[in-house]
Parts: structure tokens; C-alpha cells; sequence
């Protein structure tokens, strides 16, 4: 395979399937713990726990500066790039597709699925959950369903909110995805931040209580009583590469799975500046905080994809869905 950008190394581990064997239970603080939910080794001890790398489908303007923007073509073009570094890597990883992109570029969710990834919905419009109803929720969320049902022939199983939109305020989010039909949901960061988070949710993977979807939280790691997030997105723009492994390696060292994720246009090194010669009115701050280091990115995913083991979300909660 040709290689990808300057960053293009080969694989050094395997990434297989996680094995099966006796487990170690981690209680959350609170919430009700799967039964079995346990990250497994193999029956030698010899093979690291699997993590789960996540990509959020969505195009740059829609996500950062609102649902009221188009859908671009660069979108086709970043989410391109991530399925050749996974694919040199030779990990599966679970794409949350917005179905505004899918609705416009079928072709592509199609080629995501083919690779033998997972299709997730990441909702249609990307309106945050704290700015719409609990009825237009659930309307948007049933539109995704049946636009990655149409093109994958599968109805998906997994959701995440837009920018982590299940908050306190929003946990009525939980029945309504249920009801739905979906297994599980990777949308509440367990963090302090000032647009998303709650900071007293548990780490580990557990079950809402009062119905049976199953809570993933992205990666955070425990330092000074307080949850620090470590999972992708600007975290892989800002934090050296050195301290996201080390993150990742400590959370499995207390036996959690590190789920990460990121947006295909955090490799589109020069796509903010495309963006506005398109005519996308962007500010000088907003400019310089969204593109700084993304020139690092892709170096980093190859190392951080190369180190650990990593599966898809549907894989790692087999037992459980």
C-alpha cells in the first residue's frame, strides 16, 4: 500500500478480536455495572486489553459553527484519509456517521462499511441536545436510523450526541435511544468542560440506569480528584503524543478500554483557510485554535495505532448487545 503523508509507518503490532477469558470487575461510582462487563485477556496473560478508536463523520462547518452550514466536499476527502490509515494500520475502528453527510455522499458511508468498519449514527442534523426537544430528538435520531439502514442494508446499533451533548439537563436523551433500538451510546464525556460533560459519571462502561442502553464514555484519566479528558478530537491536536499513550496506558493499567475519537477534517491541515475562500465567514480566534498543530495529527493516530490494540464498539460489547 502506498504510503500516506510523511507520517506513513508500517504496523508494528497486530489488531485482532478481543479474547474471552475470567474477568475483574471495576465499579463505578454510579450506575449499574453490566453483568460480564469485564476487558478481557488472553488465557496467557500475553495480549493487551482492546481500546476502541471512534470517527465522527462530520464536515468542519456543520460541526464547529453550526447546523445552518453545508455539507462540503472535503468531507469525502478527510474521511478518505482516516480509512487509509486504518487500513495501514490494520485496525477496525466505529464511524458515527452524521446523515447529512450520508444523505449527500452515500457512496461513502458504503465504502466505510464494506472496509469491514462499524456504521454508528452520530444523529442527522448535528443540532445539540441541549438547543432542541426531546420530540425533535427523537425525530432526527429515527431519520439517521433509516438512512444508514437504506445504504448498509444494517439498522446501527451505537449512537454519540453532537459535541457530547447528553448532559444532565438531557438525560432524557437515554429512554428515548432505547426505545429506539440501540444498544449503546458513547456521548457523556465524564469531565468538567464548559459546553458538555458530567463530571461525576463513571469512567468505566455501565448501563444507565431506569433502561438498557449501554454508556461508553469516551476516554478520561483520574489525576489531582479530578477527570481529565484524554480522548481525541483537539486533546490529539494539543496534548504531546507522549501524554495521550500514556493516558491510554494508564487506563488500561486500571483495566478500562481507552475509547477514543476524532473528526476526519482534524487532517485537513489547510481546510479552514479552503473553507473561507469558499466564502465561510470564520474569525481570526476561532481560526487560529481550530488549525493549530494539525500538522501533527496524522503522526500521531499512526503512533497512537500502532501501540495499543484496538476493535470496534459493536466487537468489544459482543457479549453484551
Amino acid at each position: 500500500m502506498d504510503a500516506i503523508g510523511p507520517y506513513a509507518l508500517p504496523p508494528t503490532l497486530p489488531n485482532a478480536a478481543p479474547v474471552h477469558t475470567a474477568p475483574t470487575r471495576v465499579e463505578p461510582p454510579r450506575a449499574e455495572l453490566l453483568p460480564g462487563m469485564e476487558f478481557w485477556l488472553s488465557p496467557a496473560g500475553d495480549r493487551p486489553l482492546a481500546n476502541v478508536f471512534t470517527v465522527d463523520v462530520d464536515d468542519w462547518p456543520v460541526a464547529v459553527l453550526g447546523p445552518h452550514c453545508e455539507i462540503t466536499p472535503r468531507v469525502v476527502e478527510n474521511t478518505k484519509r482516516c480509512l487509509q490509515i486504518l487500513a495501514w494500520n490494520q485496525v477496525k475502528a466505529t464511524f458515527f456517521v452524521l446523515t447529512r453527510v450520508a444523505e449527500r455522499y452515500p457512496d461513502l458511508v458504503w465504502e466505510i462499511h464494506a472496509a469491514g468498519h462499524e456504521i454508528a449514527s452520530h444523529g442527522h442534523a448535528h443540532e445539540l441536545l441541549t438547543d432542541i426537544s426531546p420530540r425533535r430528538f427523537e425525530a432526527d435520531v429515527r431519520q439517521s436510523i433509516d438512512i444508514l439502514a437504506k445504504i448498509t442494508g444494517r439498522r446501527p446499533i451505537g449512537y454519540r450526541a453532537p459535541a457530547f451533548s447528553i448532559v444532565e439537563s438531557t438525560r432524557w436523551a437515554g429512554p428515548i435511544l432505547s426505545g429506539l433500538g440501540f444498544k449503546y451510546s458513547s456521548s457523556i464525556f465524564p469531565v468538567h468542560h464548559p459546553r458538555y460533560g458530567i463530571p461525576a459519571e463513571p469512567r468505566n462502561i455501565h448501563r444507565w440506569p431506569g433502561c438498557r442502553l449501554i454508556e461508553c464514555p469516551p476516554a478520561a484519566v483520574r489525576f489531582l480528584g479530578r477527570n481529565w479528558p484524554v480522548a481525541g478530537g483537539g486533546y490529539f491536536r494539543l496534548l504531546p503524543g507522549p501524554v495521550a499513550r500514556a493516558a491510554v496506558r494508564r487506563l488500561n493499567h486500571e483495566r478500562l478500554p481507552a475509547i477514543l475519537y476524532m473528526h476526519p477534517y482534524e487532517l485537513d491541515e489547510h481546510g479552514i483557510g479552503k473553507h473561507k475562500s469558499s466564502g465561510v465567514r470564520v474569525g481570526l480566534y476561532r481560526h487560529l485554535t481550530q488549525a493549530l498543530f494539525r500538522g501533527r495529527v496524522e503522526g500521531r493516530i499512526h503512533k497512537l495505532l500502532q501501540s495499543f490494540r484496538f476493535t470496534t464498539m459493536r466487537e468489544l460489547l459482543q457479549f453484551a448487545v
